[in-house]
């Protein structure tokens, strides 16, 4: 509806957007260098962001500049993950039928991270979504899965991802021996007005747009509601776009917005 009414070659605003027409703020790149960063020094880190801020997308653009010859990548994303299922899950995702005991499979899994690093010249790197929600016990594990050959070197590189209150719960000083492994900590923040600004504009520019569809009164609006949370952004800017569409509009100013957002409160 929004893409034949406008014109454009695709619809804006969407999850389905390919990496490469991706909008890279400093703060989005910088989010993805230190995640590179901490696979090419096969590390442990962990990336903190605000629901929606596009951690996520950081996750799916590292993935894609990752040469499938040199590195295995493993996505992971289970508030309820376990221990035993942890490493279940991670020889599943290599096709192996895992041991029954927990131990045994662990040692499993590190002699095939082993194998791969030294006989294949490749690096596992296991990311873990939701990393907010795992218990205590799982991140203890995730420092015991860290530690080969007694702490010297690391043939695998381990992403944790979650929101803020990731990092108050690593504070904790039970939790001291995993932080002090960690190469890198990353907050990733929302976009400013400006940068706001230029999100919305680059959506529309890769969908096909040639033209302003939105004033920056209507943008400034959409910055002070979602304070630059990209998830939040697509959700008003695709709501205010069907509304343009019903009115039979070709440009969208703050009363379009303001309609919207009423309509969002009322939800």
């Amino acid at each position: 509806m929004i893409r034949s009414y406008f014109g454009w070659e695709r619809t804006p605003f969407t999850r389905e957007i390919e990496t490469r027409h991706l909008h890279r703020s400093q703060r989005f790149e910088e989010c993805v260098a230190r995640m590179k960063y901490m696979v090419m020094t096969r590390s442990i880190g962990c990336v903190t962001g605000e629901i929606g801020c596009g951690k996520s997308t950081a996750i799916r653009c590292l993935k894609d500049g990752l040469d499938a010859n040199k590195y295995r990548f493993i996505y992971l994303s289970d508030a309820n993950l376990q221990p035993r299922d942890f490493y279940r899950e991670l020889l599943h995702n290599f096709g192996l039928p895992p041991k029954y005991l927990r131990s045994e499979a662990k040692r499993q899994f590190q002699h095939l991270v082993w194998d791969l690093y030294e006989n294949q010249q490749k690096v596992v790197v296991v990311v873990i979504d939701e990393a907010h929600l795992l218990s205590g016990d799982m991140l203890q594990e995730v420092r015991f899965l860290t530690n080969f050959q007694i702490d010297s070197v690391s043939p695998l590189a381990l992403l944790l991802i979650g929101q803020p209150e990731l990092q108050a719960t690593l504070q904790l000083r039970i939790f001291r021996p995993i932080t002090q492994r960690m190469n890198i900590r990353f907050h990733l923040e929302g976009l400013s007005l400006q940068e706001t600004r230029n999100y919305i504009e680059h959506q529309l520019e890769v969908a096909g747009s040639t033209h302003p569809v939105f004033t920056t009164e209507a943008m400034d609006a959409i910055y002070a509601h979602t304070r630059g949370i990209s998830r939040e952004i697509n959700n008003i800017c695709t709501a205010a776009l069907l509304e343009a569409v019903l009115r039979k509009d070709k440009l969208i100013d703050a009363v379009h917005v303001s309609r919207v957002l009423t309509e969002f409160k009322e939800q």
